[in-house]
């Protein structure tokens, strides 16, 4: 546990600066075209199982790519990883580049997928 404490306390200060989002929440959002979901997990995560309905932008080029994706800083994006700890993150780097309609998805889809919401796989 030691060895992430640095990580755990990077995490914990992102959450006080984003909004969470709870997995039905989202979903309503996403299925009545009020919101994106955006997986920030890596590839090969995201090949394994994903939300159904997402974009892929992994935490490691989301910066460099969202603008093209999501022009608009009033879009509402909701950013998701395996349990919510990328996706604060990416939370917070979005709003400072000027998104105003950031969430982090509560749980991430760890939680995404205990309340039985819908999922894809690539074949």
């Amino acid at each position: 546990m030691g060895e992430h404490t640095r990580f755990e306390e990077l995490v914990a200060d992102a959450k006080k600066n984003i909004r969470e989002i709870s997995p039905e929440d989202a979903a309503a959002k996403l299925k009545r075209g009020e919101a994106v979901i955006v997986d920030v997990r890596e590839k090969d995560e995201w090949d394994e199982e994903h939300v159904a309905g997402a974009t892929h932008l992994s935490r490691g080029t989301i910066e460099l790519e969202v603008e093209e994706k999501f022009p608009d800083l009033n879009t509402t994006i909701i950013c998701h990883c395996g349990g919510g700890s990328r996706s604060a993150l990416a939370a917070e780097s979005l709003q400072k580049m000027g998104y105003k309609n950031v969430r982090s998805l509560a749980g991430g889809f760890q939680a995404w997928k205990a309340a039985g919401l819908p999922t894809s796989k690539l074949l």
